[in-house]
């Protein structure tokens, strides 16, 4: 049952192959069983999921049952959960259990999708390549001793070994589509706005958003589905009418206008991730459609820009915990300042800390106007590159990452590469662009992502030129090696 997609699911559960109770056990005893090695689970809710399971069976024999209704999936620890802790793998909220559901918890309890448990990731979705969790790093399926990206790195490695069928992701700067293409996935980071951000623990909240990461395209239609509504709790939640991601996934591709940025292939890129890259590019003309090299010239700006806002929204959203109100909380302390120094300073890691000092010191009186307000008009410099090329190309494609999958380690002593890592994918959360990264092909038996980069709320388009690329190759249908 675990080799089979979301879809395959949703059909063997109504022609009653097997019922959501026998699926779900199955997947809680491969976990059990196999997460020993990956890392992927910070929490398991074997009851939960068990008594959401035989609901489901019930609405399923009703014959009223949603399209994911049965199907078992893993949330982020950064979403919150009623009633099941949620840490986002930090020491800071390791005690930290919520009283509510964020609403794509919510959205996906109701329409009927069993919750296996909190995946891993970087803390506070601070990193690239899920080594900075309180909880330990998460390996990579394909090469355990290699990262599996980050900071959505535990929902990749779940989906990879074949211990959830999906997962829910988010991504800041690329925390959905770099984990995807370094574990051979599927990954959809949606328009800003398009998924509520209600319930889900902020780090930079102008950039954040909630996506699927599956196997496939078809699969990740199918969770956006559920994912995607308006929320009036979440003020930056978009009321856009709602769509059926699903129905266009069969629409040809023929004259499809794909826009290829020269940046993105300059220096910097591994050679042979290039050549997988293009070969994937190459693919879509023999499928009819037209290529056309684009510029989007403000692309070397978007790292620096990010890591001066986004660390500055960090140290904001995470001045609530300061060891007063919930979370962790020194012991003994000496006085109000004592207790607020200790308990950030014992229950943040190495790298939290750093992106809340950068930010703190952009934001400052003396510097904001040299930093952050110069950061925002590069970032709106970047928004106008992609409004340019939207005007004479559907979609945007090149590579997700710079290389494969890298070994642990290799970049923990140099923040600078670590951060450089993202290169590709900072710009879409700095426009609030969607974009996917689909697998295509390996490197020396590892993944490689190509990028798909579309226009406001154009998610629809993307994974139906994503699924039809699926359609004419087998690189999603390729399995980490060693996966029973």
């Amino acid at each position: 049952m675990h080799n089979k997609t979301i879809a395959e699911l949703i059909s063997g559960l109504r022609n009653k192959e097997f019922s959501s109770v026998e699926l779900t056990q199955h997947y809680l005893d491969r976990i059990q069983r196999l997460d020993g090695t990956y890392n992927s689970y910070i929490s398991v809710t074997n009851d939960i999921a068990l008594a959401q399971a035989a609901e489901a069976d019930k609405r399923l024999a009703a014959g009223d049952a949603p399209a994911l209704c049965g199907v078992p999936i893993a949330h982020k620890d950064i979403f919150c959960t009623n009633g099941v802790r949620t840490s986002c793998a930090s020491k800071m909220l390791d005690n930290f259990v919520p009283p509510y559901d964020a609403t794509v918890v919510s959205n996906m309890q109701t329409d009927g999708a069993v919750m296996l448990g909190k995946v891993n990731m970087d803390e506070f979705a601070m990193g690239s390549s899920n080594e900075t969790s309180f909880y330990g790093s998460v390996k990579n399926p394909w090469a355990t001793d290699c990262v599996p990206g980050g900071s959505s790195g535990g929902s990749a490695a779940a989906v990879a070994a074949h211990l959830a069928p999906g997962a829910t992701a988010t991504d800041t700067g690329g925390s959905i589509r770099q984990p995807a293409s370094l574990c051979g996935l599927t990954g959809l980071k949606p328009t800003y706005g398009r998924v509520s951000r209600w319930g889900m623990i902020a780090f930079a909240s102008s950039l954040d958003q909630a996506g699927p990461m599956t196997r496939t395209a078809e699969d990740a239609a199918i969770m956006l589905n559920s994912m995607a509504s308006f929320d009036a709790k979440d003020s930056t939640c978009i009321d856009q009418p709602l769509e059926d991601y699903t129905a266009t996934l069969n629409d040809s591709v023929q004259g499809l206008k794909i826009g290829v940025p020269k940046e993105y292939f300059s220096e910097g890129l591994n050679a042979e991730t290039a050549a997988r890259v293009e070969a994937a590019i190459k693919q879509y003309e023999a499928m009819g459609a037209e290529i056309k090299e684009i510029s989007l010239p403000h692309t070397g700006l978007s790292v620096p820009a990010y890591y001066v806002i986004a660390p500055a929204e960090c140290s904001a959203n995470l001045s609530r915990f300061d060891g007063v109100r919930y979370g962790y909380r020194c012991e003994d302390p000496k006085d109000l300042a004592d207790l607020y120094k200790r308990s950030r300073g014992e229950g943040f890691g190495e790298e939290v800390k750093r992106r809340i000092m950068v930010g703190a010191y952009a934001l400052s009186a003396g510097y904001y106007d040299a930093y952050y307000s110069k950061a925002q008009k590069v970032r709106r410099l970047i928004k106008q590159d992609f409004v340019d090329a939207f005007n004479e190309v559907d979609v945007v494609m090149g590579p997700t990452a710079t290389a494969p999958a890298f070994q642990f380690g290799a970049k923990g002593d140099d923040p600078v590469a670590m951060y450089l890592e993202d290169i590709y994918t900072i710009a879409t959360n700095l426009a609030g662009l969607p974009g996917l990264s689909i697998p295509c092909g390996l490197v020396d038996g590892k993944p490689v992502g190509l990028q798909l980069i579309g226009n406001y709320f154009s998610e629809a388009k993307l994974l139906n030129v994503a699924y039809q690329f699926q359609q004419a190759t087998d690189f999603h249908q390729q399995t980490a090696p060693g996966i029973e």
